[in-house]
């Protein structure tokens, strides 16, 4: 089954922190604290797969706020998203704006000088991999103080916050995480520029599929 809830959270950051070594567990986390009207959320975004140092993968990239409607217009606070293509949720293998390249579907193989120019016009967004460290730098530049934020995830089960702000579909059989595989349902963290796009910051663990089915899990 997927996720017992899921939506975005929209508001202002305040600021942003590392866990510290001795209080994250098996964990490691950049954590947001989100001003909205209910107060002030904790969001824990979870940038390590368990005592990996290649273990979790990420991107970063700008989209347009446009690819993202109708979730920019919501106002500050948490919004239940149904799990549904055009509600607004995310999905990593499926929303049009997240895809390794947006846009760009051919039949057969384009030829070498064809590939170059797309690769220009529309860089290819391949995942990175890497240690916690370096995850949590390649997040923060677009942590910025003061921006307007989006965060896609799970809320808690008490008080005010998010978690699962990661890939959730393609974890594998026999996993502990392998109920909660679902399609569009991907938790996300984005931040409002001054000229009005997002920077884009997706996370996932290598241990999970690029590929799943009708139902999240790999295929």
């Amino acid at each position: 089954m997927p996720l017992d809830s899921y939506g975005v959270l929209s508001g202002t950051l305040h600021r942003s922190f590392r866990d510290q070594p001795d209080t994250q567990g098996h964990w490691f986390h950049v954590n947001l604290e989100v001003d909205a009207p209910a107060g002030r959320y904790r969001c824990a975004v979870d940038v390590d797969g368990k005592q990996s140092t290649t273990g979790v993968q990420w991107k970063v990239f700008t989209l347009a706020a446009s690819v993202l409607d109708p979730v920019p217009s919501l106002p500050p606070g948490y919004h239940e998203l149904s799990m549904t293509s055009g509600s607004g949720a995310l999905d990593y293998l499926r929303h049009p704006g997240l895809q390794h390249r947006p846009g760009c579907v051919f039949i057969v193989r384009p030829p070498a000088w064809l590939q170059d120019l797309l690769n220009r016009l529309n860089p290819p967004r391949p995942w990175i991999s890497g240690s916690n460290l370096d995850a949590a730098e390649a997040l923060e530049p677009i942590l910025v103080p003061g921006r307007e934020v989006m965060v896609f995830g799970e809320p808690f089960d008490n008080g005010l916050g998010m978690h699962n702000i990661h890939q959730n579909q393609g974890d594998p059989y026999g996993s502990q995480w392998w109920d909660e595989n679902g399609t569009w349902q991907d938790g996300a963290t984005l931040t409002r520029r001054p000229d009005g796009q997002y920077d884009v910051f997706l996370n996932k663990f290598s241990t999970q599929a690029d590929v799943t089915g009708p139902d999240g899990h790999p295929v």
